[in-house]
């Protein structure tokens, strides 16, 4: 076989067929190559019409469809709360103002959505009532006492339920600085500027305290924007709540004025911390056997007392009888 081969490529049949074959092969090499030119344009052209369409349909909203209509409405609303049920003190509204960011409502219409939370808590609840107080057969002034009783329930939960809001993330606030500022010596001796490493520390602390870490990151979206960085952390302490952040910002903006290290500034501020930190600890343990006393004289103390007592009782009066 291998002879009939060589006799085969010898012949001038041979000689006359590989030019057509090398022209089948080229023109057949260059029809794929424009077949996948062609496929990957049409695929990479679908792509971007995808893109397109998702960034018309994000960014976009027809103010007659059912969204752009209740946004509207949101609007109008507001408006109408603003004009009507915000008090014109200037200092009161921004006392609001700073306990709904310590709560955690950064939005800018927050102070005119609680007063309307306000209204419609006490509408609800006094309505609650109101359905209540007739389902129990209450009349007169008794049903009239129910039904103001429920409106200033439902006036009030709102700002319960912002001042427990305040009170948690205050305490996460508190209990995530040390290791904040730990984090940030960290970034500081490793050379990281302050802006990244508050960055960087946020992203770490996302998991542990998630108010913390979203404080910090609108810090950077502040410094990014324009602020300077003694703005930014004076607001920051502003939206924590907690004094250890106002001092933060008070030892940055003093390191920063004098000249002095940074990093040295921020390790003795870090051992300050831990060492606040563990000074609550043991306030706490200390304050517990003090604490302890009311419940243990209350359901500990006279069960002992009945345990005990009450099988002597039971011979005692056996041997009467």
């Amino acid at each position: 076989m291998l002879d009939q081969f060589e006799t085969f490529l010898a012949g001038s049949d041979a000689i006359s067929i590989l030019p057509g074959a090398m022209l089948f092969l080229a023109v057949a090499a260059v029809t794929i190559a424009v077949g996948q030119l062609v496929q990957s344009r049409g695929a990479i052209r679908r792509r971007a019409a995808d893109v397109g369409s998702l960034d018309i349909a994000v960014t976009a909203v027809d103010p007659r469809s059912p969204l752009g209509e209740s946004r509207a409405a949101a609007a109008k609303l507001l408006d109408s709360v603003t004009r009507n049920f915000v008090p014109e003190d200037v200092r009161e509204v921004v006392k609001i103002r700073r306990q709904l960011m310590q709560a955690g409502f950064l939005q800018p219409g927050a102070v005119a959505w609680y007063f309307a939370a306000r209204f419609g808590a006490a509408i609800v609840v006094g309505l609650a009532a109101s359905a209540t107080a007739a389902a129990l057969g209450m009349a007169g002034a008794v049903f009239w006492l129910v039904v103001l009783g429920g409106l200033i329930l439902g006036y009030l939960l709102p700002s319960i339920y912002v001042g427990r809001r305040v009170a948690r993330n205050r305490d996460e606030h508190r209990a995530g600085f040390p290791d904040f500022m730990d984090l940030m010596v960290v970034c500081a001796d490793a050379g990281l500027s302050m802006e990244s490493a508050l960055d960087r520390v946020g992203r770490e602390l996302s998991t542990s305290y998630p108010s913390l870490s979203a404080n910090l990151a609108m810090t950077n979206l502040e410094m990014r924007a324009g602020r300077t960085l003694g703005e930014a952390l004076d607001m920051l302490g502003d939206r924590l709540g907690i004094t250890e952040a106002r001092s933060f910002a008070t030892l940055l903006q003093q390191s920063e004025e004098l000249g002095s290290s940074l990093t040295e500034a921020l390790r003795i501020y870090s051992d300050d911390m831990r060492h606040q930190r563990l000074s609550r600890a043991e306030e706490k343990a200390y304050a517990l056997p003090a604490k302890l006393v009311i419940p243990l004289g209350l359901f500990v103390f006279p069960v002992l007392l009945i345990v005990t007592i009450l099988p002597v009782y039971i011979r005692l009066k056996g041997y009467s009888n």
